[in-house]
């Protein structure tokens, strides 16, 4: 009888106080090769964009980072201030971020940071803030 109470009573409990959900896991996979990013969380694909690495003279790194920081509406002190808006930073300066050159996506553009059109760097960003930094992953390859 006693057991039959306590589980009552644990099962009433679970009604007011909500298991926490767990974190979902963001993942961007960048193809420097195609000038894709595919985001998928939890492993199921979400959106495919174009983006813009590196042109000649730049490097793009290749590799695999958790998420460092966030920045709405950085501006690059590297590059006169270049605007950077929705910035995902995964490795020192670079960054995932907005562009307004966006003629030049799908081709290599860029001094080295992954560029995308603006409503998508602000959803990567949201999902990033969401999933937090430390379930966010860029992975870029060739």
């Amino acid at each position: 009888m006693k057991t039959i109470l306590a589980a009552a009573a644990a099962s009433l409990l679970l009604q007011f106080f909500p298991v926490a959900a767990e974190a979902a896991m963001l993942v961007a996979n960048i193809s420097i090769g195609k000038q894709t990013m595919t985001v998928t969380e939890n492993g199921f694909v979400k959106y495919r964009w174009k983006v813009s690495t590196a042109r000649n003279g730049y490097v793009t790194p290749t590799g695999s980072w958790s998420a460092k920081w966030l920045s709405r509406d950085h501006r690059s002190r590297k590059y006169d201030n270049a605007p950077m808006p929705y910035a995902v930073f995964f490795n020192g300066g670079y960054a995932v971020h907005a562009t307004f050159d966006l003629k030049r996506l799908g081709r290599p553009a860029s001094h080295g940071c992954v560029r995308l059109h603006p409503d998508n760097a602000a959803e990567f960003f949201s999902l990033a803030r969401q999933a937090g930094l430390a379930n966010t992953r860029v992975v870029i390859t060739r």
